[in-house]
């Protein structure tokens, strides 16, 4: 199994076997904490061998720079199936959070793992910006 893409994005959506993918972002700024950001979404895709074909837990956290979890863990199972004549396959998934809410500034890293094994791990800087006067 390969990771091809994983992103933090304004918005995601998978449709007719496209991930459709706007505005791929690392880094947010506010004038105070706790930060909110109103809407945004985590979008990737995986590519299986023949080999991998059956059912695959995904794992999702996203955590401070202490390691301290800011939201709950998505998990999912991903069924992953062949036609026939294909070598590989891939699939999609998106997680839209609505409302988030970072304590405070920093890093954070989203963390990325497929049946227990980490694929993938994506920053996100949160900085204070200064007010103008």
């Amino acid at each position: 199994m390969q990771l091809e893409i994983f992103t933090l994005c304004d918005a995601a959506t998978e449709h007719a076997g496209k991930l459709n993918i706007i505005g791929t972002f690392d880094a947010l700024r506010s004038l105070e904490a706790p930060i909110a950001h109103p809407q945004c979404a985590i979008a990737g895709r995986l590519r299986f061998e023949q080999i991998e074909e059956g059912d695959h837990r995904v794992s999702l956290t996203f955590a401070d720079e202490d390691g301290k979890i800011v939201m709950p863990k998505f998990d999912s199972t991903l069924a992953v199936k062949f036609a026939p004549g294909l070598r590989t396959v891939t699939s999609h998934f998106v997680m839209v959070i609505q409302q988030l809410r970072l304590p405070k500034f920093g890093e954070y890293t989203i963390d990325l793992a497929v049946d227990g094994r980490q694929l993938g791990s994506i920053p996100l800087y949160v900085s204070k910006v200064e007010p103008v006067a």
